[in-house]
């Protein structure tokens, strides 16, 4: 049985290429953009994802999302860490 209030978000390229993530459906439609938090070299980013792609594989919703580099934080190392 699907679950239809969630779909699979995939992270095409960016810092999070290959990552997928279970999110959910708003108003029954999965988002256009989402912003993603993560640490990179122990520093918290903002990272903005596009919709580019959506299908559906055994009745579940899969989006593919590609990094929107302009509207993101840079990703940078922390040298001072390092």
């Amino acid at each position: 049985m699907t679950d239809a209030t969630t779909y699979v978000a995939e992270f095409i390229d960016g810092p999070l290429e290959g990552d997928f993530e279970q999110r959910s459906l708003v108003h029954g439609e999965p988002e256009q953009r989402v912003g993603m938090v993560a640490a990179v070299d122990g520093l918290e980013s903002l990272f903005w994802y596009d919709a580019v792609e959506q299908r559906e594989v055994n009745g579940q919703v899969r989006v593919k999302f590609r990094f929107d580099a302009g509207d993101s934080d840079p990703v940078e190392s922390d040298e001072e860490n390092d």
